[in-house]
């Protein structure tokens, strides 16, 4: 088998406790992976650090980037520490009640904590319920940061030194992660102290050749027109329906949206979905099809990395990942542990040089699959979902923009190149009844996408009370606008930057008539003072006397320029009396 040594449990330098090593052998762990037999010596990862542990304090505290793989390493953890009822873990992670897990770690306390960084953070700062944490893990012996890569990407750092900040600085640190960055080599500098760094590299193969996927994987990819690109997942998945397998998208957005269509359309088969923006479900739907023999989860990146789901037969990758890193990680998910497996990624033809680019840049061959067989158009049952239920509708809407907006970020933009998609056939191979009015669209006329003539206002929630609320703000929209008409000249549907354009010359149109009235009320008040010098003048030179003065002063004042007048009457008494 790949991926496993020569080397036994038993012939370690340091000998593992006996109940660990029953448990290996009960779970059919002969053998060490290279990882294991080349960590366990000199540090306790996941089933190593229960070794020789004497604490009543937290004593080994493991970080993972998601929930899932928390679960994963809590079972795992779970299965040793049968044989250790002295010790005891707790699973941190988000879904769940925090104040739950608060009373739930008053009561028991743990020597194992497993968590994501988010609610770990939120536990530290639980001070007010009762909970002082950072009490808990003075004693703390090992720290664990699993798929350390991947906490940095997903923007846990701030977190992460947040946690780390509450940590003894005596401890062992183990990160284990499978793609080495920037960022992760600036947390080794700053975090550990002696690092000792173990790479983990396939036996007998040199460095410039090696494959990154494993070798018993089946690595293929398919070429197929933009609208017939999900026709062509649909035939796969119903040939496919009696295997277990895993389908990427590119956003939560399209996992909704192409999940539900599947759930339809591939009959007779479990057809579930999991994405990060999932509260509650997450756990349940994981831990569901990890038991299950057979059936599709519809999935983002979030099931890409560190997870380990039971004989997968097969990986599809309908939208290539922003990274070529993450191509690996994804079909990572099948082939595991020496067993056999299949991945195939979706391309149009504009995107076929991605083949080569993978082969060169992640060392990760790809060989082209024949074409499907039995593709059926299923888009027209796609569209008469969005027309019977306007959830379906909005989902599709809110898919097809997320899609273009993921594609125009994609990593490797010289292939992925937004300006070479053909909106006109990604949205026919959306099903789309309607465009959505998106920047990526604006000033752009496709006659080859035909709108349907249903208007799309009138489709409904099949949600009764989802469409009552629809229907409620419809009524209240309506009698503001017949309150607050809309100006005639006001394009609602305009761009966001032709509306400010519009705003910033109807402001300078604005500057300039308040500069021209100011101007004029500067001219009055001008002819006003040269008329006011022409008389002090006519005092001075004793052509009028003062009487006469005052008089014509204030038959030319008016109120509002009193004040003025008054003030220049008193520099010139002062004038004549100097």
């Amino acid at each position: 088998m790949d991926n496993i040594t020569d080397g036994t449990w038993d012939s370690l330098p340091v000998k593992l406790n006996d109940s660990i090593l029953e448990t290996l052998k009960e779970l059919e762990f002969t053998y060490m992976t290279p990882v294991q037999s080349v960590t366990a010596p000199g540090s306790e990862h996941i089933i190593c650090f229960l070794i020789c542990w004497c604490f009543v304090q937290v004593g080994a505290l493991v970080i993972t980037p998601t929930r899932e793989l928390g679960l994963q390493i809590s079972e795992v953890v779970g299965t040793f520490l049968q044989k250790f009822p002295q010790f005891t873990q707790i699973l941190l992670i988000g879904g769940s009640n925090p104040i739950e897990d608060v009373e739930k770690f008053k009561e028991q306390g743990a020597n194992i904590v497993i968590a994501t960084p988010g609610r770990l953070e939120d536990m530290f700062r639980r001070k007010a319920d009762g909970l002082d944490l950072a009490s808990s893990v003075k004693s703390l012996d090992v720290l664990v940061l699993d798929e350390a890569d991947r906490l940095l990407d997903m923007g846990f750092e701030a977190s992460l030194n947040t946690i780390l900040s509450y940590l003894p600085k005596q401890r062992r640190t183990g990160l284990f992660s499978a793609t080495q960055t920037q960022e992760l080599e600036k947390l080794v500098r700053a975090g550990l102290r002696n690092p000792v760094r173990i790479t983990v590299k396939e036996k007998g193969v040199a460095d410039t050749v090696a494959q990154k996927t494993p070798s018993r994987l089946s690595n293929y990819y398919t070429i197929c027109r933009t609208e017939d690109k999900f026709n062509n997942l649909v035939a796969f998945l119903r040939q496919h329906k009696h295997e277990k397998l895993l389908v990427f998208f590119s956003t939560c957005a399209c996992v909704e949206y192409y999940g539900r269509a599947l759930e339809m359309l591939i009959k007779k088969v479990s057809v579930q979905c999991i994405h990060g923006k999932m509260k509650n479900k997450r756990n349940k739907i994981f831990a569901d099809f990890r038991t299950q023999k057979s059936g599709i989860l519809v999935c983002t990146d979030v099931m890409a990395r560190g997870i380990d789901i039971p004989d997968v037969n097969w990986v599809l990758q309908y939208d290539p990942p922003s990274s070529a890193s993450a191509f690996v990680h994804r079909c990572g998910r099948t082939a595991r542990i020496g067993n056999l497996g299949n991945a195939l990624v979706f391309l149009l033809p504009m995107e076929e040089s991605y083949v080569n680019f993978l082969s060169i840049n992640q060392k990760c061959p790809l060989q082209k699959m024949a074409p499907i067989n039995d593709v059926v158009d299923v888009l027209p049952k796609v569209k008469a979902m969005a027309l019977a239920d306007r959830a379906m509708f909005d989902r599709g809407m809110r898919a097809f923009v997320s899609n273009v907006q993921a594609y125009a970020k994609h990593e490797c933009s010289l292939i992925f190149r937004i300006k070479d998609l053909d909106f006109a056939a990604l949205a026919r191979g959306f099903a789309l009844l309607r465009l959505p009015k998106m920047p990526e669209l604006r000033g752009k006329t496709l006659p080859d996408f035909i709108e349907t003539n249903v208007d799309t206002n009138t489709i409904r929630y099949k949600d009764k009370n989802r469409e009552k609320q629809r229907q409620k703000m419809l009524a209240e929209q309506k009698d503001k606008d017949q309150m607050y008409p809309v100006k005639k000249n006001f394009m609602k549907n305009q761009s966001w930057s032709k509306q400010k354009n519009k705003k910033e010359r109807r402001k300078k149109r604005a500057d300039k008539r308040k500069h021209n009235e100011e101007s004029d009320a500067d001219e009055d008040d001008m002819k006003e003072l040269r008329s006011d010098t022409r008389l002090l003048k006519k005092l001075k030179k004793g052509q009028i006397s003062e009487e006469d003065f005052e008089k014509q002063i204030t038959s030319l004042s008016k109120p509002k320029h009193k004040s003025i007048h008054v003030y220049l009457l008193g520099l010139s008494v002062l004038e004549t009396k100097i």
